[in-house]
């Protein structure tokens, strides 16, 4: 009898020891919780712009460039960074069991030197002991059996309360796996956690042979590939745990990418603007995007496949993306941007970023002439052929292996690439976190300042003649973002030789020293006419069947084989010295995108003729500016139906009632709703509504003046005067309070389910 109490007392104790340890895990997340929405509330209170600001004591500003997406993929969000919040949030401790409680007892006595991180070890002791507080006197659990410490299981990786605070209510997590988390040109080891209506991705975080989670200083890692661990350990060999919960319908679309030329990974693009880079082990991948579209069945007609990069040709009726470009339906930057995307090409990947072409050749004169075709870049040549001396040397250098004997499937004419990580970081050097990015890549400090990226006349210079080592081509942000051409953040980016200290970049004499001139007129050249009409032959050298091959030899654009994916199965090659040297050439150097055609590329249709041969509406000055409509008043045509006859045959079934309020054009028509309703992004087909006298809001469906969803949480802040939805999950109000509040929602099974206050 006594044996079988103290074998029930002994399992007793373990379930309360359980209890108390799942218990003091919960209470310490929602503490840790509470105090870095405090420190974001203060941030937003005291910062210098701020309620309770002041500019004179804040330190000196720093500017950082977003992840976000806006339209045409382009990222033009530049984010304020407070140095002191920073500071603190990296300060800012876990507690242990016994200084937790002691600040949960005494929170509103020292809540102010906790929230700061000022709070050390001796000092909550000493406040402890003023208190007369002792952890032990503050739990009714009975005293442990002797062999169980309770300070093992409540020290042990507390980090691991990151992600229980992130953890939806009555989640349940259903798969665990091993993922590395890529983001510029470092990498995170992390792990990828699936639950019941969330999946949740946990950066410096390791899985155990036992599937259990521990941060990277409690558990060995679980990367078995030598070189994606070095790449993951590199550089934060003490790095911060994150935790980051999506919601499975937050989801609008996951690529399958390569990394290091390896099919192991998984781009996911979010509603809101962002997205995650995953990298997994071989067989894993696969699985992941099954397990995806299991929970988001949408996906699979969604996601980027092998399958899906048929351009030429539709399963549907709607025109493809090459159609609507050679009508002249999208822009040529639209355009680059959609191939860079099937290509593989991604923004969370420096190694593979988006290539953009350099488009102009004239950086010397006063005014740029757009309709003389020597001001533009010969876009049938590469930049290593742009003289004709450069291209007799690669010629040259390409025979050489030839005539030496040497293996014929190393001929190459550029042993470098035109697009790399290094050269994306040098583009944007002045611009965080392409900084900290450069500077990594350089051995910890900027490179020699005659050798930085200081005038773009002599880049293109560089580019184009007078360096045999440097192809480089363009990236995106040189056709939409002048942020990146000044030095806002101060930077000390040294002295040239000749004694010029390098801050923002020299524009050429046509820009004026403007930055947003200089991007109005290079946007403006990107999409000219010349451009336009020879703009097929630069994507059959970078997307198409020139890429590689007897036609690449023909067109000088042959580069290492390293450089190609197709040629280099990484799988087969045993020995794991040939294979890191290879990934590492591959890590500095770059990649070629994937191959998108295998036949030429057909050329844009000319600008004034339309695929039916019907003359367009539309021209361009000869500074490539679009005229106003009134310029060309003689090809405006009557419709031949009046307004209200036009309602009846208009392909909307129904359409407003009263005043219009908000109009969205489509590619199938144009939508409207009446005032005080707004249509929700990116399908339209629900509408948000407001100004009833009861203060409510209402969800409801385009067409139908039934509405779906009523909420009364907008009562507390007046009657509702205006509002906008930027986003599928976000919509932003304004009323009578003179308040601007940001409200999110969340669409489960095509209904709205909850409207809550973000701020």
């Amino acid at each position: 009898f006594v044996s079988c109490m103290e074998q029930y007392r002994r399992i007793g104790q373990e379930l309360y020891a359980s209890l108390y340890k799942n218990h003091v895990q919960m209470l310490q997340c929602g503490y840790s919780k509470a105090a870095k929405d405090w420190m974001i509330l203060e941030e937003q209170l005291f910062y210098r712009r701020g309620p309770w600001g002041d500019a004179s004591r804040s330190l000196q500003p720093r500017w950082i460039l977003d992840c976000y997406e806006g339209p045409s993929r382009m990222r033009r969000r530049i984010q304020h960074v407070n140095t002191r919040v920073t500071m603190m949030r990296m300060k800012t401790p876990f507690f242990s069991s016994h200084r937790f409680y002691f600040s949960l007892a005494c929170f509103l006595q020292i809540n102010n030197a906790v929230s700061q991180g000022e709070l050390t070890s001796n000092e909550a002791e000493r406040e402890m002991d003023k208190k007369g507080l002792d952890c032990n006197q503050l739990t009714f659990f009975p005293a442990l059996h002797e062999s169980f410490h309770s300070e093992d299981f409540l020290e042990l990786c507390v980090e691991r309360q990151i992600i229980l605070q992130e953890f939806a209510e009555s989640e349940k997590v259903t798969f665990k796996c091993s993922v590395a988390v890529v983001q510029g040109h470092t990498a995170l080891e992390g792990v990828l956690l699936f639950g019941k209506e969330h999946f949740y991705i946990c950066e410096c975080f390791v899985l155990s042979p036992l599937e259990e989670v521990y941060c990277t200083h409690h558990c060995l890692s679980s990367i078995s590939d030598p070189f994606i661990f070095n790449l993951c350990h590199k550089d934060h060999a003490v790095g911060d745990q994150m935790c980051s919960r999506y919601s499975y319908h937050d989801i609008k679309e996951i690529h399958l990418m390569r990394f290091l030329l390896q099919e192991i990974a998984l781009e996911i693009f979010f509603k809101n603007g962002y997205s995650r880079f995953l990298v997994f082990h071989d067989s894993d991948r696969n699985k992941i995007f099954k397990r995806f579209c299991s929970f988001q069945p949408a996906l699979k007609s969604k996601g980027i496949t092998e399958e899906s990069l048929n351009i030429r040709k539709h399963s549907g009726g709607e025109k493809t993306m090459l159609q609507k470009w050679q009508k002249r339906e999208i822009s040529n930057f639209d355009y680059l941007m959609y191939l860079n995307t099937l290509a593989g090409r991604s923004y969370n990947d420096y190694m593979q970023y988006p290539v953009f072409p350099w488009v102009l050749a004239d950086y010397h004169s006063e005014t740029l002439n757009l309709t003389n075709p020597h001001t533009f870049r010969d876009l049938s040549k590469p930049m290593g052929a742009q003289t004709v001396e450069r291209k007799r040397k690669f010629i040259q250098r390409y025979n050489e292996v030839e005539k030496s004997e040497g293996d014929p499937s190393a001929q190459c004419h550029y042993c470098t690439h035109y697009s790399s990580a290094i050269i994306v970081a040098s583009y944007l050097v002045r611009m965080e976190p392409f900084t900290q990015t450069f500077c990594s890549l350089q051995g910890g400090s900027f490179d020699v300042a005659d050798r930085m990226f200081h005038s773009v006349k002599s880049t293109w210079e560089s580019a184009s003649r007078d360096n045999m080592s440097d192809v480089r081509e363009l990236i995106p942000e040189f056709f939409y973002l002048p942020e990146f051409l000044t030095n806002a953040n101060h930077f000390e980016l040294g002295c040239m030789q000749d004694g010029t200290v390098l801050g923002d970049v020299q524009l050429p004499p046509w820009a004026d020293g403007d930055p947003h001139k200089f991007i109005l007129l290079h946007r403006q050249a990107l999409e000219s006419d010349y451009v336009s009409a020879h703009l097929h032959r630069w994507i059959d050298l970078i997307f198409g069947h020139k890429q590689h091959g007897s036609a690449a030899v023909e067109a000088v654009n042959t580069y290492h084989p390293y450089f190609y994916g197709d040629k280099m199965d990484l799988n087969n090659i045993k020995d794991p010295l040939i294979k890191s040297t290879i990934l590492g050439f591959i890590s500095n150097f770059g990649q070629i995108p994937k191959q998108l055609f295998t036949k030429p590329h057909p050329s844009r249709n000319a600008q004034g003729k339309s695929s039916s041969g019907r003359e367009t509406v539309l021209s361009l000055h000869s500074s490539g500016i679009l005229p106003p409509f009134m310029s060309s008043l003689q090809n405006l045509k009557l419709s031949p139906v009046t307004i209200k006859e036009l309602n009846m045959f208009s392909v909307l079934s129904d359409y407003p009632k009263g005043a219009i309020g908000h109009i969205v054009h489509t590619e199938k028509g144009i939508l409207a709703v009446e005032k005080n309703k707004v249509l929700i992004p990116p399908l339209w087909n629900k509408t948000f509504c407001w100004g009833f006298e009861d203060f409510t809001c209402c969800f409801g469906n385009y067409g139908s003046e039934k509405n779906v969803t009523t909420f009364e949480c907008m009562a507390d802040w007046g009657k509702c005067l205006c509002a906008v939805c930027p986003s599928a999950t976000t919509i932003i109000t304004s009323g009578t309070s003179s308040v601007v509040c940001v409200w999110e929602f969340s669409l489960i099974k095509d209904k709205v389910k909850c409207l809550n206050l973000r701020q």
